[in-house]
């Protein structure tokens, strides 16, 4: 076998190693999680997803699995992806710079009982800080979907946050895992909402 294969092959069992590790240590926040989110959803709240980077596209993808569905049929749940693109970018950044991006957005879109879901592989964005601020000012839960340490994230959240933190420190294994933790969150809801599925 090449190098290059046997390399190829080390990122899958990489991979596969943090999805048994993530499995133990993730299960009980991923309940906590879902728990916050069906009551944000069944109780009127709406649910706002938000990431930076590579995360937005995260962020884009569940508020589409919410509003549309994950694999069952169900009413469409209100969700919404904050935008970090396009003309509402520029308007927003000259009115507060890049780190009010997000917050404004939040502070503007928020309710009381709805529920702002974070998505970052570490957590330290100053634009994630305030936008966990203004949700929380808002009277909204917050969900930190983050890698290992939960970054400064972590310390700004408050009793009735829950923090998903991915036990990995290479941002490639976080983001990878996140896909799977938010494919669990959308599955549990469906199960919650829906209940068991009959069998075929």
């Amino acid at each position: 076998m090449s190098m290059l294969a046997q390399r190829i092959q080390q990122q899958f069992f990489e991979s596969a190693d943090l999805q048994y590790q993530a499995a133990e240590v993730l299960s009980r926040p991923i309940e906590e999680a879902v728990a916050a989110l069906v009551g944000a959803l069944t109780s009127g709240g709406r649910v706002l997803v938000a990431g930076l980077g590579t995360s937005a596209s995260l962020a884009q993808l569940m508020a589409t699995r919410l509003i549309s569905g994950f694999e069952r049929d169900r009413p469409g749940l209100a969700a919404l992806a904050l935008g970090l693109d396009g003309p509402a970018l520029s308007a927003l950044a000259s009115a507060g710079g890049f780190d009010a991006v997000l917050s404004r957005q939040v502070d503007t879109l928020g309710q009381p009982g709805d529920l702002l879901l974070l998505i970052d592989t570490d957590g330290n964005h100053t634009a994630l800080l305030a936008a966990a601020a203004a949700a929380q000012a808002k009277d909204m839960t917050v969900i930190a979907l983050t890698g290992r340490t939960g970054g400064a994230l972590r310390a700004n959240l408050s009793e009735t946050d829950v923090l998903v933190a991915v036990p990995h420190d290479r941002p490639a294994r976080v983001l990878e895992t996140h896909l799977l933790v938010l494919h669990c969150l959308c599955d549990a809801i469906d199960l919650q909402l829906l209940g068991e599925q009959d069998p075929a």
